[in-house]
């Protein structure tokens, strides 16, 4: 067994894989770049190495800086997590040059798996069935089209040596082709290095089945049941559960003969997951891919089998065979899985970044996070801040523990698609465990949108919070005086005129009056009286509203209040009316339409220079966030007056980057 082990890795993943190397008795160094010098999985290792500055390609993708970092602290073993050099091969070049085991499968099984094209080839071969499509040498763009009209729309364009939903695009029409096939080899390209695109037929109403397998190196391989991963957004995965629901015993047992035939193929020797499609109507099944190394959600499978599957991991690496033989392996209860990630789902998932303000987990259940309160989100990495996972007797049990769990937790700072989860686990299409790949465009086909809470309600809230904390913490003179502000009339309330507002929207007015711990907020629509009062805990306020004592989660500062009111999560601004008043018109500025960021990241392409002209909707630009790819288009038709960016640059939420005067 090692006696150190490095992680070249970051986020939850990391700190997860510190759990397990505890548990063993092994150190564990972790790495860092400058953006994550504070990071939580920083703090828990035993120590930790700077490897470069913020982007990945300069620090987290860079093998040769990972091999110094373990060779300067001593480490025996390598633990790449997931994502970045995981299923890289001159990581395992290098390893195996200085004398460091790598956690992970051999190269030659990566590579056979690792390139699409040769993994359905070598499962075709081994009696594992495929979606019917083209795979070939030829990448021209005329043999693509031809090949995708050929197999019948709607197709699946796809990265051959993708994942992680990046270089994918669903095409249903002809004229969309040639856009699709542009767009994902340079998303592939970007993200993998390589733009060579397969084209699967699309199956009408798939869902997503992968297998769990494992291997050692003498030649044992195992199954570990399998994970339904359907519900998914831009080809991501956010529930994931296990087993997978509403199966019959066929399709499970091809699903797990399936996987074993294709590992045993490549003689696979650590762990893997084989995913498949299933066709909802016929339980038909096809092989997809191989991911070579362990996967986001593994927790699941964790949590049915009772195994430690990172252990099994360094176990395997370290020449053990298996624990357990394959009648050893059992399945017990249901377990769920939901990936919280900082994004605006009712914003079609857009990536936010930020400080997070407060961070409060569920009791009860298992959460794996890369976070914590006074964690920063940058928009270098993935959006994802934790899984979090709930296990059960039966799969109702486990979703309801689930979704409760979602809706005890809070957090504060950036937006997360904590809501959106909740909605999505209590929807009865879920709930019967009918979900398909299909399953949140079917269910919100405008877009999902929070049921929220009334704007009134968490105003006078925040407004109210935002005056109780204003007031001193401790005794003396003025702390009796409760009620006293300056130019409040004697014997009156004293009155504050307030300007509040969310998420850039117009601020609007409120006079509150206040008398001890009763705050009565006036606006355009009535009348709200609060009680509030700062709590010993400074992130949990007691709040009294119509009647009902409530502990609501919120940190004040002098600005605003960000609040957890109900389904509301979010950032409220507030400050004395008549000062927002002369901010306003001192920042207001006339004349033109912009173009501008709608969240940070980094210039991909302009595609046009000062003087163009351009129509409403024509795409002038193209940023990067977060691994994604988003095109940003020109909201008048006129001409271009002034471009401020380039490409390479990086850009924060808001920042112009192309102004165009209107025709």
């Amino acid at each position: 067994m090692f006696d150190t082990l490095l992680i070249a890795n970051r986020g939850e993943i990391a700190c997860r894989i510190i759990r397990t190397c505890r548990k063993l008795g092994i150190r564990t160094v972790a790495v860092y770049s400058e953006a994550d010098a504070d990071a939580l999985h920083v703090r828990l290792a035993d120590t930790a190495v700077r490897i470069g500055p913020a982007p990945a390609r300069d620090s987290y993708l860079r093998a040769d800086r990972i091999i110094d970092a373990a060779l300067r602290s001593g480490a025996q073993a390598i633990h790449p997590g997931y994502g970045f050099l995981s299923e890289r091969l001159d990581l395992i070049a290098a390893c195996e040059a200085n004398g460091i085991a790598f956690i992970g499968p051999s190269a030659s099984a990566i590579e056979a798996m690792g390139d699409k094209i040769r993994s359905k080839q070598i499962a075709r071969e081994a009696g594992v069935p495929g979606v019917p499509g083209y795979d070939g040498a030829d990448q021209s763009l005329t043999t693509l089209k031809r090949e995708a009209l050929r197999i019948g729309l709607p197709v699946m364009v796809k990265a051959s040596a993708g994942g992680g939903g990046k270089g994918i695009r669903k095409v249903e029409m002809e004229p969309d082709l040639e856009a699709a096939i542009a767009t994902a080899s340079r998303e592939a390209e970007a993200a993998f290095g390589d733009g060579r695109l397969l084209i699967e037929k699309f199956v009408t109403r798939p869902r997503h089945v992968e297998v769990q397998v494992a291997g050692d190196r003498h030649g044992n391989i195992v199954h570990l049941f399998e994970r339904d991963c359907s519900v998914q957004r831009s080809n991501q995965k956010l529930l994931e559960e296990a087993p997978a629901p509403n199966l019959t015993p066929e399709a499970r047992t091809a699903l797990h003969e399936h996987a074993l035939k294709l590992a045993r193929a490549i003689s696979y020797d650590n762990l893997g997951t084989v995913e498949f499609l299933v066709d909802a109507a016929t339980q038909q099944v096809f092989f997809l891919e191989m991911n070579t190394r362990l996967q986001v959600e593994h927790p699941v499978t964790e949590a049915i089998t009772g195994l430690d599957l990172v252990e099994w991991q360094i176990r395997i690496a370290a020449g053990e065979t298996l624990p357990l033989g394959q009648d050893e392996i059992t399945c017990t209860g249901h377990a769920i899985e939901a990936r919280l990630t900082a994004e605006r789902a009712d914003e079609g998932f857009r990536p936010d970044t930020g400080t997070i303000a407060l961070w409060r987990e569920p009791e009860g259940l298992r959460v794996d996070s890369g976070v914590a309160t006074g964690s920063i989100v940058s928009p270098f990495y993935d959006s994802m801040l934790a899984k979090v996972i709930a296990h059960g007797p039966d799969r109702d049990t486990a979703r309801r523990r689930l979704a409760d769990g979602l809706d005890r937790m809070t957090v504060l700072g950036p937006a997360t698609i904590r809501p959106f989860l909740v909605d999505a686990l209590r929807e009865p299409v879920f709930a019967r465990g009918e979900a398909t790949t299909l399953f949140i465009g079917e269910t919100w086909p405008e877009g999902w949108q929070s049921s929220g809470s009334d704007p009134r309600q968490r105003e006078a809230v925040a407004a109210a919070i935002w005056l109780a904390g204003a007031r001193p913490a401790t005794g003396g003179p003025w702390r009796s005086l409760t009620d006293f502000r300056l130019l409040g009339a004697a014997g009156k309330p004293a009155a504050s005129h307030l300007a509040i507002s969310h998420a850039g929207q117009q601020a609007r007015h409120i006079k509150v009056e206040c008398l001890g711990n009763l705050f009565r907020v006036t606006d355009d629509g009535g009348e709200t009286e609060i009680r509030a009062a700062a709590g010993g805990d400074s992130t949990r306020w007691p709040v009294m509203h119509e009647g009902r004592r409530l502990a609501v989660d919120a940190v004040r500062d002098e600005a605003g209040v960000d609040l957890r009111w109900g389904a509301f999560e979010g950032r409220m601004e507030i400050g004395l009316a008549v000062v927002a008043a002369a901010a306003a018109r001192e920042t207001a500025q006339g004349g033109g339409d912009s173009v501008r960021t709608t969240m940070p990241g980094t210039v991909a392409a302009i595609h046009v220079t000062e003087g163009d002209s351009v129509v409403a909707g024509q795409v002038v630009a193209v940023l990067e966030s977060m691994k994604l790819f988003m095109e940003l288009k020109s909201p008048v038709t006129g001409r271009v007056s002034r471009v401020a960016a380039k490409p390479g640059m990086t850009a924060a939420a808001g920042d112009v980057l192309i102004a165009i005067a209107p025709a």
